[in-house]
């Protein structure tokens, strides 16, 4: 079976030299190595408040996947020659920059079950489209307030939730915070899993070229932003885990491996939201959306199973020869957001369902048509841009605002909450998915996920003219 793994991997990775470039990455191919054993006498120390999310959801001892990784088995790795780049104990696996020869000698050592490529592509970029809007702006969300409102989270932070008290793991390009829609943001700890370090902005001659961190420093602002009079995000109190995952070439190029690493991290530092307006999708094929095969899909039940939720953005690709939607967003435990304009209609690009195995796609809906954001690299200028990059950040942002609400809820509890109150619940489609979220309503949502404790808020919050305020 391993020479079979072998033989494939090989034949493909030479045959892929466009897709997998060795010129680019340290002179050989990028593998993922499997091991057949866990190390059940080493585990990792998680951060109290991952220990805190853990035990709200009935997790109160070490977990399989908090096991290190044998150390017998990296050094064995290493006398191969090859380059080390992610470890993830949740698939007792690394990944690894190895040539022909080094993949032959892993192949060969008794304690790795399997070897896989790490897939990497190109990716068109998110559809994008920038207008500067000269008009009077309100003095509260600005420019914004048409996608606060019509994800009902105005009422939300009427009555006073604003995402505070949650942790929230953000995965993107990189981010550069200088602009003032970020003096507040509240920042915990920023990982690069690109150049392996604590900054998250630009760093080199090529970022900078590439216009690394543009993707994102304007989605994280859709859900994060707070500028009163021109931008203010659903969860603009919450803490922020900030995670650099994606290689920007000409296009955007994926790194599945950088994904799972990022979840891991996050997911040890206490993150209860998991936010990524990433995806892949050329070298799958649309049998394998059954939320049981891409890396990241397995990597996102993991992190779900651990009480992370976990929000990805459905896709561009509804109108494309492809149009359905495209890894991770097909796992069954995590909310993926389509994209619907200021009319609600849905839109065109907005990737559809259903997975192969006939689960409904995407979950949800949010605007994803000229989203209001930051314009990177400024202090003070905006921008509204399109794609499901931007409405998955409202859907995470309001999910966090429905922890502040209801601390004691679930992962799943929230999921339910958001889709059963959406717009199109009673009759959810391949499109809309359950439709456009209403935060309020899901804050107040009662059905099943309810519990004795929990406090039912007023319905009879609402918006009014009063003056002087």
């Amino acid at each position: 079976m391993k020479l079979l793994v072998l033989t494939f991997i090989v034949s493909n990775l030479f045959a892929q030299t466009s897709t997998l470039n060795p010129g680019k990455r340290g002179n050989g191919y990028r593998v993922w190595v499997y091991f057949d054993e866990r190390d059940q006498e080493n585990y990792i120390d998680l951060d109290p408040a991952s220990i805190k999310r853990r035990q709200k959801h009935g997790i109160n001892k070490t977990t399989k996947y908090d096991y290190k990784i044998k150390q017998y088995y990296l050094d064995a790795l290493k006398k191969t020659g090859v380059k080390l780049k992610n470890k993830s104990r949740w698939l007792n696996a690394v990944s690894v920059i190895a040539n022909k020869d080094q993949i032959s000698l892993i192949e060969k050592l008794t304690f790795v079950s399997s070897i896989r490529p790490v897939y990497q592509h190109k990716k068109k970029k998110a559809i994008q489209s920038v207008a500067d809007n000269d008009q009077t702006r309100d003095l509260d969300y600005g420019e914004s307030l048409g996608q606060i409102e019509q994800i009902n989270c105005k009422t939300a932070h009427i009555a006073g939730y604003y995402g505070q008290g949650v942790r929230v793991l953000y995965l993107d390009t990189g981010y550069e915070l200088n602009h003032s829609a970020y003096d507040s943001l509240n920042l915990v700890a920023e990982y690069d899993f690109i150049n392996n370090d604590t900054n998250t902005a630009n760093e080199t001659a090529q970022e900078v070229s590439d216009n690394q961190d543009d993707h994102g420093t304007i989605c994280l602002s859709v859900m994060a932003g707070y500028a009163p009079g021109n931008l203010i995000g659903p969860a603009f109190k919450s803490e922020y885990l900030l995670a650099k995952t994606e290689i920007m070439a000409e296009e955007i190029q994926q790194e599945e491996d950088n994904y799972v690493a990022a979840l891991e991290w996050g997911e040890s530092l206490g993150a209860e939201v998991a936010c990524a307006s990433l995806g892949y999708l050329d070298w799958y094929t649309y049998q394998d959306l059954d939320g049981n095969t891409a890396t990241t899909t397995i990597a996102i039940d993991i992190a779900s199973s651990l009480g992370v939720l976990c929000v990805n953005s459905a896709g561009n690709e509804g109108d494309d020869p492809w149009y359905y939607i495209i890894t991770p967003a097909d796992a069954d435990s995590v909310l993926s957001v389509g994209a619907v304009g200021q009319n609600g209609e849905i839109a065109l690009f907005s990737s559809h369902g259903p997975t192969i195995d006939g689960r409904i796609k995407p979950e949800v809906c949010a605007l994803g048509v000229s989203t209001y954001c930051v314009r990177s690299n400024t202090q003070n200028d905006y921008r509204n841009a399109s794609g499901t990059s931007f409405s998955a950040p409202l859907a995470a942002g309001a999910a966090a605002v429905i922890l502040s609400a209801n601390s004691s809820w679930t992962n799943m509890q929230v999921r339910e909450a958001l889709m059963m109150t959406a717009s199109r619940n009673s009759n959810p489609d391949n499109s809309y998915g359950y439709g456009i979220i209403n935060t309020w309503d899901a804050i107040n949502y009662q059905s099943t996920v309810a519990t004795e404790n929990d406090i039912i808020i007023s319905n009879s919050v609402k918006i009014s003219n009063a003056f002087p305020n």
